[in-house]
């Protein structure tokens, strides 16, 4: 039996996300925030600086040279003081374990996820 889909959106609605491969090149825990880490990532053609809820589940040493997926059009926002240019994709588990979302092989910061 098929589960309804939730929140359907049309593919040009999808379209419009501009998803790509980045590597952490550096992370620290947020100052100001208990669950943020501090993450700056290279995109291949810039670096920048995302604030992701991470830290119970990632140290942040584990986390540096990790590739990730991040949608890179999301607009810039402040979190507790913090710009975040960005978010990381990461997939939750039955038992509350965060997953961080990352290609299977090794591809050029930047690559395009379609």
């Amino acid at each position: 039996m098929e589960t309804p889909a939730v929140n359907v959106i049309q593919y040009d609605d999808f379209a419009k996300l501009e998803l790509r491969v980045a590597t952490i090149l550096e992370c620290r825990p947020h100052e100001n925030a208990d669950k943020l880490l501090i993450l700056q990532i290279d995109l291949g053609s810039e670096q920048r600086q995302i604030c992701a809820g991470l830290r119970n589940h990632y140290q942040p040493e584990e986390l540096v040279g990790k590739q990730i997926v991040v949608v890179a059009n999301l607009a810039s926002r402040q979190m507790r003081g913090q710009a975040s240019q960005g978010m990381l994709m990461a997939a939750t588990d039955t038992d509350g374990k965060v997953i961080i979302i990352s290609p299977s092989q090794h591809v050029a910061a930047g690559s395009k996820v379609s």
